[in-house]
């Protein structure tokens, strides 16, 4: 009788102290999100570049890589001008020669800039000396080679002044590197995007990057520097991945089961926001098959340009009519 009783009391107080709850205090689970598979679509030869979001989930736009040169900075007190690394493009300071005479580039060292993105050091680097608020040239030419297009065919060779950067303007002239009629550039900083492209073929400015808040990564070919067996330093055009430099970064996991990454376990993982961070060698190529085989190790957790945790796995490089050029991806909301 004594055992009833006290378990009818348990019942009771559980009931009473269920009751006392409301409804919205309850404990909402964590929603699991969906993992998402897409393809990213850069074409046999590598002529797109495809910047995808990760949360829209899906590419925001495709620029044909050839149609662009010259980018510049468009943060309020930016003043560089990088070059369009996806053909190959190199550049060499010629000094303080007279412009628009014909050059030649044989035995002149032409540079790249560097894939991590690193500002302080591109190929053009600071062209300018400083007058009170505008920057004014320091009258340098410059040889510009506009690289390879896609089947690998010189794009051209150019000779660029920049003049001056005032009122969020920049001025500059350019003309055949073996000398010819001189044309003015005129490009204005656009505060939406990291950069705004000008190409020395058209002379026009070319709408390239989407707006800086709206991508995450960039899919497309670089140039980058590689390494003989004897440690020599090469650059060489590579096909991979490069972060927005709007905020987003990426930590790399080698050891961890994809599914077995946690919100919790990115939170505590180191991030690089170097633009090739994620870069090329998630794949490797057989010369003995002639095919390209994704690491199936490497796991990519990215912080997002909304400041949002995604995992990202490559799964495969070729398209269902196995063309090469279409990696596929896998990606999570953490």
């Amino acid at each position: 009788m004594m055992r009833s009783v006290t378990v009818l009391f348990i019942v009771m107080v559980a009931l009473t102290v269920q009751s006392c709850f409301k409804e919205d205090d309850m404990v909402v689970p964590h929603p699991k999100h969906d993992v998402k598979t897409d393809t990213i679509p850069m074409t046999e030869n590598y002529l797109n570049q495809v910047y995808f979001s990760l949360d829209s989930g899906r590419t925001v736009s495709i620029k044909v890589k050839t149609t662009f040169d010259l980018g510049f900075e468009c943060t309020r007190t930016g003043w560089h001008v990088i070059l369009n690394t996806s053909n190959f493009m190199k550049v060499a300071d010629l000094g303080l020669v007279p412009f628009g005479q014909p050059y030649d580039t044989t035995g002149v060292k032409l540079n790249f800039d560097k894939s991590d993105g690193n500002l302080d050091s591109t190929a053009i680097g600071q062209w300018f000396n400083l007058s009170g608020n505008d920057t004014i040239s320091n009258n340098h030419v410059y040889a510009v080679s506009r690289g390879l297009d896609e089947l690998g065919n010189p794009l051209g060779l150019y000779q660029v002044i920049f003049d001056s950067l005032k009122n969020d303007k920049f001025y500059f002239r350019y003309a055949p590197l073996k000398g010819g009629a001189a044309s003015n550039g005129l490009v204005a900083k656009e505060p939406g995007v990291n950069f705004i492209f000008f190409s020395l073929k058209t002379g026009s400015v070319v709408p390239v990057e989407p707006l800086k808040e709206t991508y995450d990564m960039l899919f497309t070919q670089y140039t980058t520097l590689l390494f003989t067996d004897q440690g020599i330093p090469y650059p060489y055009l590579v096909t991979g991945v490069l972060l927005n430099r709007n905020q987003v970064e990426v930590a790399v996991d080698s050891t961890a089961d994809f599914f077995g990454i946690t919100a919790d376990k990115a939170l505590t993982m180191n991030y690089s926001k170097g633009l090739d961070a994620i870069g090329y060698d998630w794949k490797f190529y057989s010369f003995t098959t002639g095919v390209y085989t994704i690491r199936p190790n490497l796991n990519y957790v990215i912080h997002s340009v909304s400041g949002v945790y995604f995992k990202l796995r490559f799964v495969g490089y070729y398209n269902k009519d196995g063309l090469k050029g279409y990696p596929v991806i896998e990606f999570q909301k953490l």
